[in-house]
């Protein structure tokens, strides 16, 4: 969703950085970047530089896209740093004072999160202005949904009163079953008064999966498919 929203809003003109905020490097990979623990500059290097005040150069790591998305890539490293920051005063700001510095350049940051609620997480909660919650229409995720809402919630109290949730986005529907409705049913019911819920649900495809595999977004594996148009609504929304 990261990737496919930041290239959508790339597609309609707007400089757009995507970071990978998770360990794993799932967004940096399925960006074609195949071998994540390769690059010698990721997100790890640069919140180790702000910690310790050293300069840099602000585009040091950061990797120029082909499909017109600039990206600051992670990898295994990253869960080592988020290791270092338990107990260190106001590691929760690392990646808000970075954004801060590269920012003028974009009008788009989109951070992309690992589902956990650790140190990582908590910086760009942070430094964030608004958050998107995808959720799996399927019950453990909608389960999980109420301790993330809860974070967020202390966050805003105490770190970020700026931060909004501009949305739940459904994800990995599937329109066939009575399942997927009573999901969304169920999520309307319990948050619709209070949160915003994508109109828009991302229907589960296939071919959704094989652009990720394949290092490019929907737009360019699958154009005119369901998955495309779907990203394209949501990107419109968020631009509206």
């Amino acid at each position: 969703s990261a990737i496919n929203l930041g290239v959508g809003l790339a597609r309609h003109g707007k400089r757009v950085l995507i970071i990978d905020n998770d360990p794993q490097g799932s967004c940096t990979a399925a960006l074609g970047y195949q071998e994540p623990d390769k690059i010698k500059i990721t997100l790890a290097t640069i919140m180790e530089r702000v910690l310790n005040e050293e300069e840099f150069d602000l585009m040091d790591g950061i990797l120029h896209n082909n499909e017109g998305v600039d990206l600051m890539p992670a990898n295994i490293e990253l869960a080592g740093v988020e290791t270092a920051l338990i107990g260190i005063l106001s590691s929760e700001t690392l990646l808000k004072e970075y954004i801060e510095l590269v920012e003028f350049r974009y009008d788009y940051v989109i951070i992309d999160c690992s589902p956990n609620l650790g140190q990582l997480t908590l910086n760009a909660l942070t430094c964030a202005d608004e958050v998107i919650i995808p959720v799996q229409a399927a019950y453990l995720p909608v389960k999980g949904l109420e301790q993330l809402l809860k974070t967020i919630s202390r966050v805003r109290k105490k770190m970020n009163q700026k931060l909004e949730i501009k949305g739940i986005l459904i994800t990995m529907v599937d329109y066939r079953t009575n399942y997927a409705k009573e999901i969304r049913e169920v999520l309307y019911s319990v948050y619709g008064q209070n949160i915003h819920i994508f109109e828009r649900g991302i229907p589960m495809s296939v071919r959704a999966a094989e652009a990720s595999a394949e290092g490019v977004s929907i737009f360019v594996h699958d154009p005119s498919g369901k998955v495309a148009d779907a990203y394209e609504e949501l990107t419109k929304e968020v631009l509206a």
